[in-house]
């Protein structure tokens, strides 16, 4: 009766609109009320001590780390590195969308941010060289959501704290499966624009050009052997570098490009702050949610029951991958990790997949909600970016969704691509 309580407040709540923070909180608090197992006291405390966590104190800084980077120039200077490299090709600028969006994922950590941030540029560039608008708004927003795959990640760092695993590990085994997945996405632009004739070749820069090019975005290069060196080399610890990384974002912006002012730095921390409370406050209710589920032991009684019915490895994770792909077209994705992992992870350890491989395969999942109505955040941003329907950007999106879960069943399936790379450093 406590679980039917517990689920059917948080369904009737997030129906009726209610914002999910409130949504978790109050069915949790309700369902802890009817079992009187604990005292109502203990929401109050949770609500504290699940967002007291020095893993977690890596949000906040990744947060404001990732918009003094997208306001300090950098986005500007990876495009122009990215047409240096790719833009001499046919249907070049596909191919630049998508790696400006991984590497300028790899540095906000966030999926809209990079949408947003990328899109303004890319989007009346690629529209002159003769791309449809429609095709090229699904391409970013696709190629967006490997912001949250590529490391540093922020649902990454909340995977791990729920899961309790190395925060490292898990950004260390995001990396190939980040890069398979914008393979993917470039084969198929490449191939769409050759197709189709679309995307002019950009005119070939000279060598002196090309070296000018790549010496004034060396401050932008170099983020990600920063933080990811660091944190891979034993420097620091992925909070750590997070810190570091809001540091370099100041000092590159105020300093070496100049794009910043005291103006900009002010609205940068007031979103950078309102962000931040918007997730922690998600991550202290989703965490209580988590408590009740394990109060109440449904992920025990869960794991159970499926294995009761269903024994085999591979048919259970395509079972976990279809309902995390459910619950990623309407649930907010840090609110998702935290109440899904201690209900799937005990059935994925059961059936021997390794708990950070499994956080990719989380991960991955709910990079794809992000482009999945109705609450695909990248089909809005990019919507609005591009000043274009939802409906048209939706209808271009879908042959990246098809390709995107074409990748997610071969980093489920080959657990070497998520774990090949820590092996081999570890080893």
């Amino acid at each position: 009766m406590t679980a039917l309580i517990l689920f059917g407040l948080f369904g009737l709540l997030l129906m009726a609109s209610v914002p999910i923070a409130i949504a978790l909180g109050l069915a949790s608090t309700a369902a802890l009320l009817f079992s009187g197992k604990v005292s109502s006291s203990y929401v109050a405390q949770g609500l504290v001590t699940s967002i007291d966590s020095f893993p977690l104190m890596a949000v906040p800084f990744f947060i404001l780390a990732g918009n003094l980077m997208s306001h300090g120039g950098l986005s500007e200077r990876l495009l122009a590195v990215g047409k240096i490299l790719f833009g001499r090709f046919n249907g070049g600028m596909a191919v630049i969308a998508v790696v400006t969006c991984m590497f300028f994922g790899a540095i906000s950590g966030s999926g809209p941010a990079t949408v947003a941030a990328v899109g303004a540029i890319l989007l009346p560039a690629m529209t002159r060289n003769g791309y449809r608008p429609a095709f090229s708004s699904g391409l970013i927003a696709s190629a967006g959501s490997l912001g949250i795959v590529i490391p540093p990640s922020i649902p990454m760092v909340i995977y791990a704290s729920s899961a309790n695993v190395s925060v490292t590990g898990l950004f260390l085994a995001g990396i190939v499966p980040g890069l398979i997945i914008g393979l993917f996405l470039i084969g198929y632009a490449w191939l769409v624009s050759r197709r189709e004739g679309i995307g002019l070749k950009e005119p070939s820069p000279s060598i002196k050009q090309a070296l000018a090019t790549v010496w004034d975005a060396k401050w932008a290069l170099l983020v990600p052997v920063i933080i990811l060196g660091g944190i891979y080399g034993g420097v620091f610890t992925p909070t750590e570098a997070a810190a570091v990384a809001v540091f370099y974002g100041l000092i590159v912006g105020l300093f070496l490009y100049r794009e910043l002012n005291l103006k900009s730095l002010y609205q940068i921390l007031a979103d950078s702050a309102l962000v931040t409370a918007t997730i922690m406050i998600i991550v202290g209710a989703a965490t209580i949610f988590g408590r009740v589920l394990t109060i109440e032991r449904i992920p025990v009684q869960l794991t159970e029951w499926v294995m009761e019915f269903i024994s085999d490895p591979l048919m259970l994770l395509l079972l976990i991958n279809i309902l995390l792909l459910i619950i990623g077209t309407f649930m907010e994705t840090l609110a998702a990790v935290i109440i899904l992992t201690p209900i799937l992870l005990p059935i994925a350890n059961n059936i021997g997949v390794d708990p950070i491989h499994f956080g990719i395969i989380m991960i991955v999942n709910l990079a794809i909600g992000m482009i999945t109505p109705p609450v695909g955040v990248n089909l809005f941003v990019a919507s609005r970016v591009a000043s274009l329907s939802l409906e048209k950007i939706m209808r271009s999106a879908v042959p990246f969704l098809i390709v995107m879960l074409a990748a997610l069943l071969l980093i489920t399936y080959v657990p070497a691509i998520s774990l090949g790379l820590g092996n081999l450093i570890n080893s």
